[in-house]
């Protein structure tokens, strides 16, 4: 039992209801499919709670007790685990309704705590009061859902139109119900409730809240009544009721009652509706092909009971409480019985169809037309009900035609009764009281009721007989048929009576005619009936004017009248100066006749209202002249009223444009306003005295509304300028005036007899401004003091009535304060829900205010800039400021509080609510006011509430669908939607505009975030939650949650496209705001879960609405970006991987669980998953079906054919008229350009013009379309490429954003594969728009790049070579790379020539590709030297030569065509775009072994054109020197040429083709390396962000480039040798001053050693002595020249050696380390490189110097001063060889002890770089078991910034510390090899030395040898060092003067330095290292040598 006793917190009275409506609706009103299963479910489920309609569940003491409990035991609640205490207030309050309702107390505290949960929805109520609402709420949702089941039957009225298999259904169900007795349940239910006797029972228990919970409670209440009787209603309208049921229903009706007028209510109403349709068999004359059927089920026919107990019931004659509805029903029962008695089967009945006469006769006497007209037609739910009327309808027709006698009868009757009176009116005495007037209440009630059709069904044509035959269509009768069919027979009977009615009518009788005839008149086709019978009536009269012949009901006879009577008034036109104006003489009308001429007159406006052809003929026919007629009436003294008709008469002519323009001068001409003063006249006469004088006075105002309502119609029409013109200055303003200052601004002070009256009156003359405002536009000359002429003297002309209007709107005028102060009062009406007479004009009047005020926003931006240029002396301000005013009423500033109120009122007043939210909207725009409006919307705690539920509340609604067009308001519900949809917009766009704007705003204010503390501090919480109010966010929310969880998607994206878009944009502004984005995306992501809930319906596919779809799914992606971007900084993995998954997988999910659709399938499922283990079938990844729903192609509208305008000029016109929309979108504004064709089109003349003119204004309308079309095409572009490049940003973001480890690597690439094969696929189709390739290549490029360095990554895990040898490369097949490739080289070409920026990303991603078959950098063992020349050629290919490989073949397949490209754009175009095809060229030359393209790049003259330019770029790079930061862009395309000349120059083929097209004198040219930035100038000018390189730095990016390019093609053209070192040694000459700074340079930075490493290499190779033989013819002098420059360098080469290898080595090393400590390691590294770079390149210089010299050492050149003596460091005390004696003669040549000094310093090296090497080698082989702190330590070089190592992942660091020490090893090899050849070329050098010093030279006798010596020696050192080999025996001539002492003290020297150590070492570093690589035993044999050469005996 415990189990049933859990409480539902959904209410079981409420919530499931609510679900079962849902449910109803959506199968029946809806038609949703799959709706008919779960209505089947839910009516199994409900079918209780009809069976016992509104019975509550009973009350008993076990709940009593359980509930009571629930405060100390607590109590379970369903779906939520344990059991929950409820406070004691909660229970009490329950036991309260428990009593109120008499209901169970489960169900009360379940009702309490849904209305607890609901309260949110309800602001400002309690728990209690919402729970009576959901009370009564579920009571409604069952009475509509029995309602919709009911009409959704089959039967004899209508058709749903719904499927068999949902109807069968509803039919079975309600059957069932029917026989259980519904029909007696429904009576009872109707007669129990009532609204006074439940509002006397809440309020008791104080159970009504304010007014709104009182109006809404009530509205319930008579809803729910209302849907009962409707629900018996639409049965009796589709089957019959039973015999019990039917006296059932006739018992209810017997004790029925009127309401205080006489009328019944609408629930009333409904049950006599329905027992009409029961008595109904009018059916069976339409002969439906069921009609057989439809006779069997009739009762009529098959029960005889049934006929006889209704016959003798109705028959009783027992009186009803209301005798007229006994009457009516007798009536319909005696209709019934004579449409009986004509069927074959109703011979059957005939005892009872005899008494349909005197049944006939009973209902006559009990008044039954009078009732129908009193009680039936007086209650308004009549004309709202369709099949109301078509009964009432047939009942009336019925009457006149089955009962003609009758008719007859009450005819003669009708007259006797005339004569009688006649009698007595001659007699005098009193006419006698018991005249029956039942023709008299026919007549008026068939006029008042066909005088409504809201349904526009014109009943009312079935008593018009077309006797001519028509030639319009348009107006056959009700039977749609041939014109000359015969009509049926009712019809002939109907028009017969309505035309012998009038034949020979009797006076009595004329009044009630004329009302029939009106109301018959109803409608366009009825109106020209009844014309044409006026007409034909009115006979032509003879000249005797007083003997009218023919039928007084004509237009000869009204028009006759009309003329007499205005003949007689005008001899009575009293002086307007006289007295007795105030009481004039009303001789000449009497009462009757007054009635009889307004009858007439209404008569006559019905029919001009509805027929132009009537309009017209009546007011052109030559005789009656209507309308000035009326004008001189309106002169005469006649009663206001009769006034007021005549000009209401006049308004209904004025609809006709043609009629308005001669109206608007008549009505001048006869002054009925007087707007011209006579001279001497004393006051005003005319309408003026009316409304003041006799209006006032009487305190009604007819004639005022009916002038307004004339003005209104007229200025529709047409507004004449020159009204009035040559009596007073023209135009409109004397109206104006008037209906501003005489009616307009006292209408509130004036005294009104009826209180509604006073609103009319607002609301009319408050129409005329609108439309003024309307259809005015500011032009510049209403800025332009005009003047008139008038009578002699100038006056100033009238401006436009719109201006006038703006005017007084833009100043501080009485008029603003009287609307806002109307729109105060308006809001304040409403907010009491009480009904007021006058309710609907005061809402009109509002709205009418409220479109004044959107109207002048919208207008005032132009009218004031066009008054800003005017210069005109006008004093205005913005409304909107004017707005902020204080109100005098309440002495706030609460105007826009006001406006804004509006919104609060949606439901009850939606077109204010469009209103209010376009005002606020437009307001919304100015920042500086949305500051004060947040403070005015926040001060006041209770308005600010309302406020908030009224913005809530209009977004709220359900209801919007969009797709409604504006035209189509003739259905009510449909308008409403409509402006409630716009509404919704105005809001959104208000939001969108408000978060735009600096904070506080009134959007954040309305979504729910703080204003008052940082936004940033927001914390959003669902409504309820923490008391926080339910705002517009969540209405969003809950608008875009509708359907989410189902598998059809959000409903609102679909039925409200455009709504949706603005919501989710919304959304992302809020995401994507710095303020909002923390709260928002928090509660987006805990809350609703809204983005998973939502992406996994995209795309969204609408295929009438491309544009809002894509623009939806554009902002939903932009959110998601944002997500995945947030939730990777946060670490919130688990929420990045749930949207990765969801975008990427390819497998299918399973979701939808919660709809009913699993079960079965469910398990078979997991049956067949258990047996079939991989037939799960792939899926579309999300990512990609969302690119598949942007469509590339775009149909272009095509090119205008035209045949009159110029297509130029045309164009020029088109494009004028363009400006930027709201959405950024450039589009032509339509109407602009509609009105200047127009006027094009009108301002032509003559006879061809005007015969042209349907043509020309045909292609008007063609033109017009096509720029339709064409604004179309670009809002549909731009939605494509916003979509496409929010697809891009969230790919990238998938990519750059998330952690790499939420993809794993294979899924990766093979994800890229896919969205990089679909992007092109998309983009090369054939119809692809040019417009959106360029968003394509840049998502092309980021996911080529996204590969390579996936590919990259995974083989640096080792994956790549050893495993992927079968499939091809890493994980994605070679074949899909080079289907990738084929793609892009594809893109590539189909971008032709004018796609040089979209190109440039595709060469990036080209390199990006051809990066992936780079070999990455492997360490270098020192194992490979050993491996033979044969083993090397045949190991077989690796992963990366193969792709590289087939990458080459596929890039060559496309031959020159892509080779034509590629160098076109590196010759020429963009910076960028050339340095991208630059390194395209330099990265295929690199890999194309054939050599091809260097083929074709040599051959086709590009090669001599990037040659040529070196030249040209010199100026550009000259700038690049000057001290402030230039742009860089020469810097950048100089280096991509020299990187692409350098790769050009490592073939020989290149380098000669180079030297051949001149390069090397193109850069002799070059002036730019001759301007080396001073060193220390430009400090002060860094760039602080180290950007921009300083000019030093700049020089060295010019020059060093240079300088490697010449050591290439030295390298590379070494069979030419000479040749390419001769060109090179000129431009060392050339620039030679400049080298020889360099060479000497004072600061040796890291960059000035890579400059000397490479110029000494360079020099080592060309400034050798042979370099000058090459030259040929050269001339001694210049040769001369070159030499001393050679010697010159070689001196600088040795100098810097000294420094280098000796003292400043150290030092260097350790100022590195102090200048930059963070990478010291790097930094130390590098510059060791360098030196041993430099060093070796010396010694390299050295050696090749001295075997130039000669081949053996006696005559070899000596280059090192024969001292042994080491250079010392600067700390060893003992100064560079200063001790000894000849320092002097030493001082500048190096000493043969550096030599040894480097030889030692190289071993020793060695020996430490061999043990490093080592190590490294050993920490990279066992890398997973080094401790963190060395990985950390590893990585510190290569990752910036402090804390940066503890930033990344671990799989990062053990990558980067690899990458580190493969970098260390290959630092070590390269240093290990300059070390080895160091000491190769030294022990050379020093042993070619000793030989010669040792065995050769022959000593000088040192008694001589201080000064003499020293300048000899020097001599023979430097200078002859050349001279020298002029001939080889010259060196043994001069034999050097070295002293004896010199040379034994070289030899002690040496061999104490060459010791037994070093000779060890040495010969070490030969075993460890030289001998696999160079000469083997080479050291060996030149220790051995240099050991014996220092053992010699000392000569």
């Amino acid at each position: 039992m415990a189990a049933q006793m859990a409480v539902n917190s959904g209410a079981s009275l409420w919530g499931p209801l609510k679900e079962l409506w849902e449910t109803v609706e959506g199968a029946v009103l809806r038609r949703q499919p799959e709706s008919v299963h779960l209505l089947d479910l839910q009516l199994k489920k409900h079918k209780p709670h009809f069976l016992s309609l509104y019975k509550n569940p009973p009350k008993s003491a076990e709940q009593r007790e359980k509930v009571r409990k629930a405060s100390t035991e607590g109590i379970a609640i369903q779906g939520q685990q344990g059991s929950r205490l409820l406070p004691e207030q909660l229970l009490s309050e329950a036991f309260i309704l428990s009593d109120l309702f008499d209901m169970g107390e489960l169900a009360a505290l379940e009702l309490l705590l849904a209305g607890e949960h609901q309260q949110p929805h309800f602001p400002g109520l309690t728990r209690g009061l919402v729970a009576i609402l959901l009370y009564w709420d579920g009571k409604l949702c069952v009475a509509n859902s029995l309602r919709s089941l009911i009409q959704s039957r089959h039967g004899k009225t209508f058709t749903l139109e719904l499927s068999g298999e949902l109807v069968a259904l509803t039919t079975r169900f309600t059957d069932e119900l029917m026989s259980q007795g519904l029909t007696k349940r429904i009576l009872s239910l109707v007669s129990e409730i009532n609204v006074t006797r439940e509002f006397e029972r809440l309020q008791k228990e104080r159970g009504l809240g304010n007014e709104k919970h009182r109006k809404e409670v009530s509205d319930l209440i008579k809803e729910c009544r209302q849907a009962l009787a409707d629900s018996l209603f639409s049965w009796t309208c589709q089957s019959p009721l039973t015999k019990d049921d039917t006296l059932a229903l006739i018992g209810h009706l017997e004790m029925m009652t009127a309401e205080a007028d006489g009328s019944l209510d609408n629930v009333n109403l409904a049950l006599v509706m329905a027992l009409l349709y029961c008595l109904d068999v009018s059916f069976l004359e339409q002969g439906t092909e069921d009609r057989e059927d439809l006779l069997q089920a009739l009762p009529f026919l098959t029960e005889r009971q049934y006929v006889s107990a209704v016959h003798s019931r109705l028959m009783d004659g027992q009186p009803w409480k209301l005798p007229g509805l006994q009457a009516v029903c007798r009536m319909a029962w005696a209709l019934s019985l004579r449409a009986l008695s004509q069927l074959p089967h109703g011979s059957a009945l005939v005892e009872f169809t005899e008494a349909d006469e005197a049944l006939a006769d009973q209902a006559l006497l009990g008044d039954v037309f009078l009732f129908m007209k009193e009680g039936m037609l007086g209650c308004e739910s009549l004309a709202q009900e369709e099949f109301y009327i078509r009964r009432l309808h047939s009942l009336i027709t019925d009457f006149l035609a089955l009962m003609p006698m009758k008719v007859k009868q009450l005819r003669n009757r009708a007259d006797e009764d005339a004569r009688l009176v006649q009698m007595s009116l001659q007699m005098g005495s009193e006419p006698p009281l018991s005249l029956r007037k039942d023709l008299d209440h026919l007549m008026i009630l068939i006029g008042e009721f066909y005088s409504k059709d809201l349904f526009g069904l014109e009943l009312g044509l079935e008593f018009w007989c077309p006797t001519e035959s028509l030639q319009h269509t348009s107006l056959q009768g009700s039977y749609l048929g041939m014109a000359l069919q015969r009509p049926p027979h009712k019809q002939v009977v109907l028009s017969k009576f309505v035309r012998q009615m009038g034949d020979l009518l009797p006076s009595t009788l004329y009044l009630s005619y004329l009302r029939m005839l009106k109301g018959l008149a109803n409608g366009p086709q009825c109106a020209h009936y009844c014309f044409s019978l006026l007409k034909t009536n009115g006979a032509p009269h003879g000249d005797n004017i007083q003997g009218v012949a023919g039928s007084p009901v004509s237009w000869e006879h009204f028009f006759h009248s009309l003329m007499l009577y205005h003949e007689n008034l005008r001899r009575d036109l009293p002086n307007p100066d006289a007295a007795q104006y105030r009481h004039p003489p009303l001789r000449g009308i009497t009462q009757r006749e007054l009635d009889g001429l307004t009858s007439f007159l209404q008569l006559l406006t019905a029919i001009i209202t509805w027929s132009e052809n009537a309009r017209l003929a009546l007011c052109e026919h030559p005789q009656w002249t209507p309308v000035v007629v009326m004008l001189g009436l309106l002169q005469c003294s006649i009663p206001p009223i009769l006034k007021a008709e005549i000009l209401h008469c006049l308004a209904a002519f004025g609809k006709s444009p043609e009629i308005a323009a001669s109206l608007w001068q008549s009505l001048e001409y006869t002054q009925i306003l007087q707007t011209v003063r006579a001279p001497g006249q004393r006051q005003a006469a005319g309408i003026e005295v009316e409304l003041n004088e006799i209006e006032s006075s009487c305190e009604e105002y007819p004639l005022t509304r009916a002038f307004c309502q004339l003005i209104s119609t007229l200025v529709e029409s047409s507004l004449p300028v020159n009204l009035g013109a040559g009596l007073r200055v023209p135009g409109f303003q004397p109206y104006l005036t008037f209906l501003r200052d005489a009616v307009f601004l006292p209408f509130p002070t004036r005294a009104y007899r009826l209180p509604a009256e006073k609103w009319e009156v607002a609301d009319a003359v408050l129409e005329v401004f609108h439309k003024l405002l309307r259809d005015y536009d500011p032009q510049p000359s209403d800025f332009v003091q005009e003047t008139v002429e008038l009578q002699g003297e100038q006056l100033p002309a009238h401006k436009p009535p719109g201006h006038n209007i703006m005017f007084h709107l833009l100043n501080d005028s009485p008029m603003l304060a009287l609307c806002l102060s109307l729109l105060e009062e308006g809001v304040r009406q409403l907010d009491t829900y009480a009904p007021f007479p006058g309710k609907k004009q005061l809402e009109s009047a509002v709205l009418h205010c409220l479109c004044l005020l959107d109207l002048a926003l919208q207008k005032e931006v132009v009218f004031m800039d066009l008054l800003r240029e005017s210069q005109a002396s006008l004093l205005v301000s913005p409304l909107e400021q004017l707005l902020q005013g204080v109100s005098p009423q309440t002495r706030r500033a609460d105007h826009i509080v006001n406006i804004a109120r509006y919104l609060y009122h949606s439901s009850s007043n939606p077109e204010a609510a469009f209103q209010s939210a376009k005002i606020l909207r437009r307001i919304a725009r100015y920042p500086n006011i949305q500051i004060r409006l947040v403070g005015d919307f926040t001060h006041d705690q209770t308005v600010s509430d309302k406020l908030m539920a009224g913005f809530v509340e209009c977004l709220d609604n359900d209801e919007a669908e969009e797709g409604i067009e504006k035209g189509d308001d003739s259905d009510l519900q449909k308008k409403v939607a409509r402006i409630r949809h716009e509404t919704q917009i105005h809001i959104l766009n208000l939001l969108i505009t408000s978060l735009e704007l600096k904070t506080p705003n009134l959007a954040l204010y309305l979504l729910g975030y703080e204003v008052k503390k940082p936004v940033s501090s927001t914390n959003l919480q669902d409504p309820g939650v923490l008391g926080c109010p339910r705002s517009c966010l969540h209405a969003i929310l809950s608008l875009l949650q509708r359907g989410s969880e189902r598998r059809s998607g959000p409903i609102l994206t679909r039925q409200a496209p455009h709504l949706a878009e603005l919501c989710y944009q919304v959304i992302y502004q809020l995401c994507a705001c710095s303020d909002t984005s923390g709260p928002t995306m928090r509660y987006l992501r805990t809350s609703q879960d809204f983005l998973f809930s939502h992406l996994q319906h995209l795309p969204f596919i609408l295929p009438n609405n491309e544009i809002a779809a894509l623009s939806q799914m554009s902002w939903l992606m932009k959110i998601a970006a944002i997500e995945l971007r947030v939730t990777s900084l946060n670490r919130q993995r688990s929420h990045t991987q749930r949207l990765v998954n969801l975008l990427l997988d390819d497998q299918p999910h399973t979701q939808y669980a919660a709809d009913g659709e699993s079960g079965m399938e469910e398990e078979s499922r997991s049956v067949s998953g258990f047996l079939h283990f991989d037939t799960v079938s792939k899926v579309r990844r999300k990512l990609l079906s969302v690119l598949d729903a942007i469509d590339f192609s775009q149909d272009v509208p095509e090119l205008l054919q035209l045949d009159f305008f110029e297509r130029a000029q045309i164009e020029q016109v088109i494009s004028n008229c363009e400006h930027v929309n709201e959405q950024g979108h450039t589009v032509c504004n339509v109407k602009l350009l509609h009105r200047v064709l127009v006027a094009e089109v009108n301002a032509l003349q003559g006879m061809a013009a005007i015969g042209q003119r349907p043509l020309l204004l045909e292609e008007v309308n063609s033109i017009l379309q096509q720029v339709v079309e064409r604004n179309r095409v670009r809002r549909s572009l731009s939605a494509k490429r916003h979509a496409l490049q929010c697809w891009r940003s969230l790919v990238e973001t998938l990519l750059t954003a998330c952690p790499v480890d939420l993809i794993p690597a294979d899924d990766r690439q093979l994800i890229i594969r896919d969205l990089l094969l679909d992007l092109h696929d998309k983009v090369l189709s054939e119809d692809a728009a040019g417009e959106l390739m360029p968003i394509v290549a840049g998502a092309v490029f980021t996911l080529t790049a996204h590969l390579s360095q996936s590919v990259l990554s995974e083989q640096q895990h080792g994956a790549g070579l050893e495993g992927g040898a079968s499939s091809g490369f890493a994980s994605i097949a070679n074949s899909a790379l080079h289907l990738i490739l084929r793609k892009l080289l594809d893109f590539i070409l189909c971008t032709g020539g004018g796609f040089q920026r979209l190109r440039a990303h595709l060469y990036g991603s080209l390199l990006y590709y051809l990066q992936i078959a780079q070999k990455p950098e492997e360490p270098d063992t020192l194992q490979t030297a050993g491996k033979s020349m044969w083993e090397r050629l045949t190991a077989p290919e690796d992963g990366f030569t193969k792709l590289q490989r087939e990458n080459l073949a596929i890039i060559e397949s496309y031959g020159t065509s892509l080779m034509e490209v590629v160098c076109r754009d590196a010759c020429d175009g963009h910076e960028i775009g050339r340095m991208l095809a630059l390194a395209v060229l330099d990265r295929i030359l690199s890999i194309d072994r054939q050599s091809q393209w260097l083929v074709y790049v040599c051959n086709s003259g590009y090669l001599r054109v990037l040659v040529e330019s070196l030249r040209q770029d010199d100026a550009a790079l000259q700038s690049l020197l000057t001290p402030q930061p230039p742009l860089l862009k020469p810097l950048y395309i100089y280096e991509s040429k020299m990187a692409l000349l350098t790769r050009v120059a490592k073939t020989g083929q290149g380098a000669t083709e180079l030297l051949r097209c001149g390069l090397v004198s193109q850069l002799i040219e070059c002036q730019v390396f001759d301007m080396v930035p001073d060193s220390d100038s430009h400090r002060v000018m860094r760039d602080p962000s180290g950007f921009i390189p300083s000019p030093l730095e700049r020089y060295r990016k010019i020059l060093l480039p240079t300088l490697r390019l010449f050591q290439v093609i030295l390298t590379s053209t070494t069979t030419h040798h000479q040749q390419g070192a001769a060109h090179v040694l000129q431009w060392l000459i050339v620039h030679a001053d400049t080298i020889q700074s360099l060479l000497r340079c004072q600061e040796l930075s890291m960059g000035a050693l890579h400059e000397l490493s490479l110029l000494t290499g360079i020099i080592s190779k060309t400034a050798l002595p042979g370099a000058l033989e090459v030259g040929g013819e050269v001339n001694s002098a210049v040769l001369m020249e070159f030499q001393g420059h050679i010697n010159r360098f070689q001196r600088l080469c040795l100098s810097l050696l000294g420094r280098l290898a000796g003292s400043e080595r150290e030092r260097l090393l350790k100022q590195a380390e102090m200048a930059a400590p963070g990478d010291s390691a790097e930094r130390r590294e590098e510059m060791e490189v360098a030196m041993q770079q430099i060093c070796a390149n010396i010694m390299e210089y050295c050696q090749t110097l001295l075997l130039q010299s000669s081949a053996q050492a006696q005559f070899s050149v000596c280059l090192f001063s024969p001292s042994g003596s080491e250079p010392a460091g600067r700390d060893g005390g003992r100064t560079d060889l200063s001790s000894t004696l000849p320092s002097v003669v030493y001082s500048r040549v190096p000493s043969l002890g550096l030599v040894l000094y480097l030889l030692k310093n190289s071993a020793a090296d060695f020996f430490r770089f061999h043990q490093s090497h080592r190590q490294s080698l050993g920490k990279l082989q066992s890398l997973d078991q080094l401790p963190p702190d060395e990985l950390k330590e590893l990585c510190q070089g290569l990752v910036s910034g402090p804390g940066g190592v503890e930033k990344i992942s671990s799989v990062q660091r053990s990558q980067l510390a690899k990458r580190r020490l493969v970098q260390l090893i290959n630092n070590r090899a390269k240093l290990l090899a300059l070390c080895s050849y160091v000491i190769e070329t030294s022990l050379f050098v020093l042993w070619r030395h000793l030989e010669y010093y040792l065995l050769y030279c022959t000593p000088t006798d040192p008694k001589d040898s201080l000064l003499p010596g020293a300048s000899a020696y020097r001599s023979r050192l430097a200078d002859d060092s050349i001279g020298g080999l002029q001939g080889a025996g010259g060196r043994g001539l001069g034999l050097p003067r070295v002293s004896q002492q010199d040379l034994d003290q070289l030899q002690s020297d040496m061999a104490a330095g060459f010791g037994e150590a070093l000779q060890r070492k040495l010969l070490e570093v030969e075993g460890l290292y030289s001998q696999d690589r160079s000469r083997y035993t080479f050291i060996q044999a030149l220790v051995r040598r240099i050991r014996g050469l220092l053992r010699q005996p000392k000569s």
